[in-house]
């Protein structure tokens, strides 16, 4: 409490970082957090909320009022309100409802608006705050109405002005620090007139795929990008930090699912459901073991009459998971950052299996050289020298088709990959080590 006490006396509101405050308050223990959260200025309590994890959401609209609640929502920006909304209305219906109500006709208006995106279009995403002028106003009453509105905190994290004819449709988008150097005393167009193609807008559609959106931000390293709707009308932006935030809950995203963790099950707080989401995959990873100890089944007898191929047989399977597991994640991060087309599938496949290829016979020589000497049997080093071959050169082949082939039927990449090729480094690894050594050495 002293140390969040401390940092609210040295600093005024607009200094303050709301991830700052939820870096102290996530130190607290239970009590403490509820009375920490109670000395926070309500104008930063929403952005707070919302920088802090999951599982402290509940505390906060339970512990605050509507009325609180209604005036800390109404200090954030559109898109923010959204998902504070959103996230309110999972765990508290009825005061959600309650908390809405109470808002002006504005934000109602702006959070229904985005509510009827789907999370994986662009409009979902964007700021309805812009700054807007057309081009036949004078530079400097233009300056002087940002000026006021940002006096008045209308409008935050502007970085751009966008030039719209009188049907709202966008035309060019003008950095501020661009409308600086332009004549004050002439319109717009007058000062556009010259290089208007240094403007011209990089833009998407309130429809578009979030992803598309984040690439575009990457390849033309963007800090805003505004969004129009199919007629071209000017709707929103989208700013760079919120395409951080989707960056990283898509690399979250990604790592969980191909641990087989349900990355929504994670930051709930009930071990029940989390629980319940990781069984799910144990449950088809139990079925795929035992099909691959079907496999050594088959070969019962050559086990019984060589006791040296039980103890160098997971040595295959590992071998063949490790480098089918390197050539899984390599593609599917690849996939993931647009780094792959549609006609580099052969490339990818070629690529991985050729390194597969090459660091199958380095460990397989190493390997058969190691098994010749320890059980003094020179053809069992052939048998795994040769099974490893196989094994890594099948590592390399799934490692990379699976991801590929998820992918062309639009299903993400990620998930249920490694519990496929694990699968498939076991069942080539046991068969083909087992089998060798059933025909070569009895």
């Amino acid at each position: 409490m002293d140390r969040l006490e401390k940092y609210l006396k040295l600093h005024n509101l607009s200094e303050i970082y709301p991830s700052d405050i939820a870096k102290i308050l996530k130190t607290f223990e239970n009590n403490e957090f509820l009375k920490a959260l109670k000395i926070v200025p309500l104008d930063i309590l929403g952005d707070i909320a919302l920088s802090l994890p999951d599982r402290y959401f509940s505390d906060i609209i339970e512990n605050f009022s509507v009325t609180d609640l209604s005036y800390a929502i109404s200090q954030l920006e559109s898109d923010d309100q959204t998902d504070f909304m959103q996230k309110f209305e999972i765990l508290n219906k009825l005061k959600a409802v309650k908390v809405f109500e109470t808002l002006n006709e504005v934000d109602k208006k702006e959070i229904s608006t985005l509510q009827r995106y789907h999370e994986d279009e662009a409009g979902a995403y964007m700021q309805l705050e812009i700054f807007t002028a057309e081009k036949k106003e004078i530079v400097e009453n233009v300056i002087k109405r940002f000026a006021r509105l940002r006096k008045e905190n209308s409008l935050e994290n502007v970085q751009n002005l966008f030039i719209v004819n009188e049907k709202n449709h966008l035309e060019y988008t003008i950095g501020l620090e661009d409308l600086l150097i332009f004549d004050f005393s002439k319109t717009l167009e007058d000062n556009l007139n010259n290089n208007s193609d240094n403007f011209e807008p990089k833009f998407a559609k309130d429809k578009d795929s979030i992803k598309d959106v984040v690439h575009s931000f990457e390849a033309y390293d963007l800090s805003v990008m505004p969004i129009v709707n199919s007629k071209g009308i000017l709707l929103g932006r989208i700013t760079s930090d919120d395409i951080y935030d989707i960056i990283q809950d898509e690399a979250t995203e990604q790592m969980y699912n191909l641990a087989g963790v349900n990355d929504d099950a994670e930051d709930d707080n009930e071990i029940l459901n989390a629980s319940k989401k990781r069984a799910i995959w144990l449950s088809l990873n139990l079925f795929t073991a035992i099909i691959a100890s079907s496999v050594i089944g088959l070969f019962t007898d050559t086990l019984n009459n060589m006791v040296a191929l039980a103890v160098l047989m997971p040595i295959v399977a590992s071998m063949g998971g490790n480098a089918g597991t390197q050539s899984l994640t390599v593609v599917v991060r690849q996939l993931a950052l647009g780094e792959i087309s549609q006609g580099d599938a052969m490339r990818i496949i070629t690529k991985e299996v050729t390194i597969a290829l090459g660091n199958g016979l380095f460990f397989a020589i190493i390997m058969g050289v190691i098994a010749s000497i320890w059980f003094n049997i020179p053809m069992l080093g052939v048998v795994i020298a040769l099974s490893m071959l196989i094994n890594l050169f099948m590592a390399g082949f799934f490692g990379a088709i699976i991801p590929l082939l998820l992918k062309k039927i639009d299903v993400d990449p990620a998930i249920g990959s490694t519990v496929i090729l694990t699968t498939v480094t076991d069942i080539v690894g046991f068969f083909s080590f087992l089998g060798l050594a059933t025909y070569i050495l009895l």
